[in-house]
């Protein structure tokens, strides 16, 4: 520690006896904060080879309670973190773990600049909270937050520092197994989420030793892959960029997030990482962030597969210039960015604007004054799974649950009296609701939906799994082996059935069928498991069908045959309980689709923000020149924002408090919602605009504002938006955000299809 001190002292003096004339590119002394001098004193400390060290990033590769590495790639890793050429970690998580690996730069290295430590805390670390996009689907932004900060406290317990979240890519296309990463297809809701996420994470002291680095990602296009297919190629519009993707990425860096991660994919033509218009124009520069820029794994790299570097050392060339700042497990800083600044191909302007960038962040985490900060086991083992996080992933997983379908109010059921039969592998699973990006977590930590029904002793619960989702050994890194033939469990299932008064049939995806890599062609129940449902159906007809999975399904002879579906997404740790507590009744479910559920694959790209066309409805009956399907409804299944409740909700009265807006004004916009069923119920009030005519083209519907209302039976409560003309700008032809003049039709409703409107003129 009196090392690190005295570097600090020195790098200090050393800044303050610097002149006031500061070099290209950076801010005079007396303008800067005491961290940015900090950071210039250590700059001047640093080798060019220790420079690039800063921007070098390593998977964890060393257990150092075996024997040191003597040769290979880990010997050599070893050897860097010795010398100060690796300026961060990822995947090494234990107080006493990093304890060690710290300890060893610490010990070994010239100028003892600490390390941060990442790892994919994505929801959850060895407590699981549902996943993203369930969370996304309860729009309580305070439970979020709460969500996020649990993660930041038991994930900081164990040595880390900075989490790879959230994602905050807008995405439209289901088959893209990472939609269950992110909060949906809409920019408005994603923004609010991440703001909610970041602030969980950051909390308000990043010096904190229970507060995380956030990363905003993938910047930008990654959730418009073509086709869905994972790492695929994005070619999107300016209008696009700018209206739909960007606007999750520019309240990130108004949250305050701290450090972006760039995309896979190339978006018109151009990898990301390799994109100075949007690492530098647009991150840096316009929006001014101040935080670092990491790749994705390899993703330097990847620019050669791309055909867009021919060596590695030209990957790190364009990578570094282009603005990113750490290599994330490319080799390509550390093997070559030292020739490249000697040679003048990269400046070094750049590259000490990135390590500024790196040290930044180790200042602001308080890691120079005890590089130690978040090693400490005694904490861990009291924080790590315990009570009082237990109960927020508990509350997240009930407010992340939406009620699709309830005929003649099949749910909720009765406590007692009568014969339930719970059919479906899924019921017994301890893993699978922990769901996708869960790698801290361990197997069979998650409560089963048997286990949670237990808490209900005079249920009478009888139980038979009918098939297997997924056959032999379920591994992160591995394609799953999906059931498409084993129907050996069937007739025990059938036979459950007719015994049984009701059937609660938990179906879906494994937990491992969606995330990363998990792109489907087809979106239905995966292998035998609607052929299992049809045959349950033939013998009871009184189902509830509870849904487990990553992402919107297609479930059209679901939603047409069986009464009452429940999707129950992946839940995380306390899934069966909260299950268990929506199916009786003691949690009135209350989430809201944040993506729409099509009802065939063929819809995909589906979503309710779309344009009109110029042909949006047919000039007469049977007309074929529209845009539409000759074989399925435009319409979603179930659309954005939909969900229903144990109680009915009416909306009335909906109005303007002005027909018009000028410029400063504001004006309100207002309804009269009343609970008009017979228990407590929570609503989320959704406010959306139509431009009717614009410069460019417009959505048929934008969601600009939602609140959560909760209402006793009979009680009416009036709810109001503001509006101003900020809330209706976009990035008009004239390419920059404006508020054209015209008239918008304001509507208040239950979801993304309400039809009640009010015109307001803009002036």
């Amino acid at each position: 520690m009196k090392i690190v001190k005295s570097v600090i002292c020195l790098s200090l003096a050393l800044g303050m006896a610097c002149s006031s004339t500061a070099p290209v590119g950076t801010t005079p002394t007396a303008t800067k904060s005491a961290i940015d001098i900090k950071v210039d004193s250590v700059l001047k400390l640093m080798t060019l080879q220790e420079k690039v060290g800063q921007l070098n990033q390593y998977n964890g590769f060393y257990d150092v309670t075996g024997p040191e590495p003597k040769s290979g790639q880990a010997a050599e890793k070893l050897e860097h973190l010795k010398k100060g050429l690796v300026g961060s970690v990822l995947n090494i998580t234990g107080a006493e773990q990093v304890r060690d690996i710290q300890k060893i730069v610490m010990d070994n290295s010239r100028l003892k600049i600490p390390l941060i430590f990442g790892f994919d805390v994505i929801h959850g670390f060895k407590t699981i909270s549902p996943i993203p996009l369930a969370e996304a689907a309860s729009w309580d932004l305070k439970t979020i937050e709460k969500s996020a900060r649990m993660a930041a406290e038991e994930a900081s317990a164990a040595g880390i520092n900075w989490t790879f979240a959230p994602m905050v890519d807008v995405s439209r296309d289901a088959r893209w197994g990472r939609v269950m990463e992110g909060s949906g297809e809409d920019p408005y809701l994603g923004s609010q989420i991440a703001v909610a996420r970041i602030k969980g994470f950051q909390g308000t002291d990043l010096a904190a030793n229970n507060t995380i680095l956030a990363c905003a990602k993938h910047f930008v296009g990654y959730g418009f892959a073509e086709a869905g297919r994972d790492y695929n190629s994005v070619d999107v519009s300016e209008a696009t960029l700018e209206n739909v993707l960007f606007p999750p990425f520019k309240a990130s860096v108004d949250a305050g997030v701290r450090t972006f991660m760039n995309a896979f994919n190339d978006l018109n033509g151009v990898p990301a990482t390799a994109s100075s218009y949007l690492q530098r124009d647009v991150l840096k520069n316009r929006w001014n962030f101040s935080g670092a820029v990491v790749s994705d794994w390899g993703s330097i790299m990847e620019m050669i597969p791309h055909g867009y570097a021919s060596n590695l050392s030209h990957a790190a060339e364009i990578a570094l210039n282009a603005g990113n700042d750490i290599d994330m497990e490319s080799y390509a800083y550390v093997n070559h960015l030292e020739d490249l600044v000697r040679s003048g191909k990269v400046s070094e302007e750049n590259l000490n604007d990135a390590v500024r960038r790196v040290l930044k962040l180790k200042f602001e985490l308080g890691l120079f004054d005890d590089p130690y900060k978040y090693c400490d086991a005694k904490r861990e083992k009291e924080v790590t799974f315990s009570e009082p996080l237990q109960k927020i992933a508990l509350d997240m997983a009930l407010k992340s649950v939406v009620l699709l379908k309830n005929e003649q109010n099949l749910l909720p059921l009765p406590k007692s009296g009568k014969r339930i039969a719970v059919i479906g592998a899924l019921a017994a699973d301890k893993t699978s609701p922990l769901g996708s990006w869960r790698i801290g977590a361990n197997d069979n930590t998650a409560v089963s939906l048997l286990e949670g029904l237990k808490n209900y002793p005079n249920a009478q619960i009888t139980y038979a799994k009918g098939a297997d989702v997924a056959l032999g050994e379920t591994k992160f890194v591995s394609e799953l082996t999906i059931n498409t033939t084993d129907k050996s469990g069937f007739a025990a299932a059938i036979e459950t059935a007719k015994n049984a008064d009701v059937v609660v049939m938990m179906l879906g995806e494994h937990g491992l069928q969606s995330g990363e890599g998990r792109s489907r062609s087809e979106l239905g129940l995966p292998g035998v498991q609607q052929e299992l449902l049809e045959a349950v159906f033939a013998v009871n007809k009184n189902i509830v069908l509870v849904l487990q999975n990553g992402r919107p399904l297609t479930i059209p002879w679901a939603a047409e045959n069986i009464p009452a579906i429940l999707e129950a997404w992946h839940l995380g740790t306390q899934s069966g309980n909260a299950i268990a507590q929506i199916l009786f009744g003691d949690f009135n479910p209350q989430g809201k689709l944040p993506m729409s559920f099509p009802r065939s694959v063929g819809q995909l790209p589906l979503y309710y923000n779309a344009k009109s066309t110029g042909r949006p409805t047919a000039n007469e009956p049977n007309s074929v020149f529209w845009s539409h399907y000759g074989d399925v409804p435009n319409t979603p299944q179930f659309p954005f924002g939909y969900g229903l409740s144990y109680t009915t909700f009416s909306y009335n009265n909906l109005r303007l408090s002005s027909s018009k807006l000028s410029d400063s004004e504001k004006i309100t916009a207002s309804i009269d919602l009343t609970n008009t069923g017979k228990v407590n119920g929570t609503e989320v009030v959704q406010l959306y605009i139509q431009d009717e005519v614009a410069t460019g083209t417009r959505p048929v519907k934008e969601l600009k504002g939602f609140e959560l209302v909760t209402l006793a039976p009979g009680e009416t409560k009036s709810v109001s938006f503001t509006i101003d003309k900020k809330m209706l700008e976009f990035y008009s032809a004239n390419r920059k955000w404006e508020t054209e003049a015209g008239t918008f039709k304001i509507y208040i409703g239950t979801n993304a299809q309400t039809h009640s409107f009010k015109v307001l003129t803009v002036e």
